[in-house]
């Protein structure tokens, strides 16, 4: 492995940021500075001017460059954080709508180079305008889901704050509608990660007994496993989109008949790993979540070839 970017390197790339220390874990700290000095590097190559801190600078207030990101007007017009022009028309299409209730940072979508809602956009955008590709795409990397992809939404929640669901304001990052032989419908869900690290979280406190109901009726957790999740936790946010996906499947419509949560993310990235991994083992039933790194997504051919190698340029660093 190459030696880890120095201090001075990432500062004259204007990417020496604290925040991408993750304490106690100094491999996982070199991995985010890794990822920062990557996305600058590829900026500079694409020649795109350079963003800063604050997004949206105030002549108030100091700012500063910062490397890994797009000035935010430069970033709209041209879109340029997206590598095709589906996945540009997929981010425009997603933005220039609202579902109820949601929560959506427009400024680090279009302008921060890190920003894994807009990834998900690069990964699967060419897909949102050709389903028979879309189709094509899912047997190809999830070759055991049902039916026929009839649609592919983004940042999407069946219903936030919605107590038929899960009263919650988690959504998808990507979400493929499929229609399954008896008229039902399935959900592929997909979280996309990059550069976050599992970061402790605690679910709401008044919304416990809806996620322990949703838990406790779908019979995939392991017994006591949910005395480890409805406090602060590394899982935290797995959990909750996971129960999201799994109320689906209780809904009283009927509607959902078939689920999957999938998290995609770079190898490199051992705390999505590791927090997988030990999501994974509070299960008896592995059915409705699986994990994959990013890198393999790449390698099945699932998506165009053209694609693939400007995801690759981007998100996959060389060294």
């Amino acid at each position: 492995m190459a030696e880890a970017p120095s201090q001075e390197e990432l500062e004259a790339l204007n990417c020496w940021e604290p925040e991408d220390r993750v304490p106690a874990r100094p491999a996982m700290t070199e991995f985010r500075r890794r990822l920062r000095r990557h996305q600058a590097l590829w900026r500079e190559a694409n020649g795109h001017p350079i963003g800063s801190h604050p997004i949206v600078p105030r002549s108030e207030k100091p700012s500063r460059p910062v490397g890994s990101r797009l000035p935010l007007d430069y970033a709209r017009k041209t879109g340029a954080s997206f590598l095709t022009s589906g996945a540009r028309d997929a981010a425009r299409t997603r933005t220039s709508f609202v579902e109820p209730h949601q929560s959506f940072d427009h400024q680090r979508f279009w302008a921060d180079l890190l920003w894994s809602p807009a990834l998900a956009f690069n990964l699967f955008g060419d897909l949102a305008a050709d389903l028979d590709l879309a189709d094509r795409a899912v047997r190809a990397l999830w070759p055991e889901t049902p039916g026929v992809v009839r649609e592919v939404r983004f940042e999407h929640s069946p219903g936030r704050l919605d107590p038929t669901y899960l009263n919650s304001l988690r959504a998808f990052d990507t979400a493929f509608v499929l229609e399954l032989a008896d008229g039902t419908h399935g959900i592929l869900a997909v979280d996309t990660k990059y550069h976050e690290w599992a970061k402790p979280a605690t679910p709401k406190p008044s919304n416990r007994a809806r996620n322990l109901e949703v838990a406790d009726r779908s019979r995939v957790f392991a017994p006591g496993a949910t005395d480890a999740l409805v406090g602060r936790s590394e899982l935290c946010l797995t959990w909750l989109e996971h129960l999201l996906l799994l109320s689906m499947l209780q809904h009283a419509s009927g509607a959902w008949t078939w689920a999957r949560y999938v998290v995609v993310h770079p190898a490199g990235n051992s705390d999505v790993v590791a927090a997988c991994d030990r999501y994974r083992a509070l299960l008896v039933d592995e059915s409705t979540f699986s994990s994959v790194t990013l890198e393999e997504v790449l390698g099945t051919r699932a998506l165009p070839a053209s694609t693939v190698a400007a995801l690759q340029d981007r998100y996959v660093p060389r060294d």
